[in-house]
């Protein structure tokens, strides 16, 4: 821990005009560059890259050979599995520069990112949303959706805790590990508070 209140490893570069938050630790043989913006007490695995002006929000994991591209925001609470990947042109060419048309995508709060998926530019992951590993993402994500394979495609709902939700004829569900409850409406999921 540093006197800015955050671990560097020294294998790693963090470009000056970065913002690392509190609590953070970046392992080894990461690289963070100018304009990306890290939260309060996340967790960046080894050889994670996290682009110019990329965005994590507090308390996100990222784990080992993840690479973040400009583009990309994360919410709180984010799970990033091993290799997972973002993309964010595309159509992308060598000879063609791209950089004024990235597209953006957005991973909402408490989302877990399988590892080894890929999410395709322009879509975006709902908040507490569940990508299986190895799923390739082409279309936006719903809140709470569960979504496997190639292309991925949504199989079911799950819990804040990452649990696969049995909806009722009534449309509603309880979480095995916490106790939540859920309402299914109008193919949208909501935590009943």
């Amino acid at each position: 821990m540093n006197e800015k209140g955050y671990y560097i490893h020294e294998s790693s570069v963090v470009d000056e005009g970065s913002r690392i938050g509190e609590g953070t630790n970046i392992w080894h043989f990461c690289h963070v560059m100018t304009g990306a913006v890290i939260g309060k007490h996340c967790n960046l695995g080894q050889n994670v890259h996290v682009a110019a002006d990329v965005v994590l929000g507090d308390y996100v994991k990222v784990q080992n050979n993840v690479s973040i591209y400009t583009g990309v925001t994360l919410g709180d609470y984010v799970f990033l599995g091993p290799s997972c990947v973002f993309t964010n042109v595309l159509h992308p060419r060598s000879a063609v520069v791209r950089k004024e048309k990235f597209s953006k995508t957005n991973v909402g709060e408490g989302a877990t990112i399988g590892a080894n998926a890929t999410i395709v530019c322009g879509h975006d992951i709902g908040k507490f949303a569940f990508i299986g590993a190895g799923a390739v993402v082409t279309k936006t994500v719903p809140d709470y959706a569960l979504v496997v394979g190639n292309p991925a495609r949504q199989t079911g709902w799950v819990s804040e805790f990452g649990h696969a939700l049995a909806f009722d004829w009534n449309g509603h569900a309880v979480c095995p590990e916490s106790g939540q409850e859920y309402k299914l409406e109008n193919n949208k999921v909501s935590r009943i508070k």
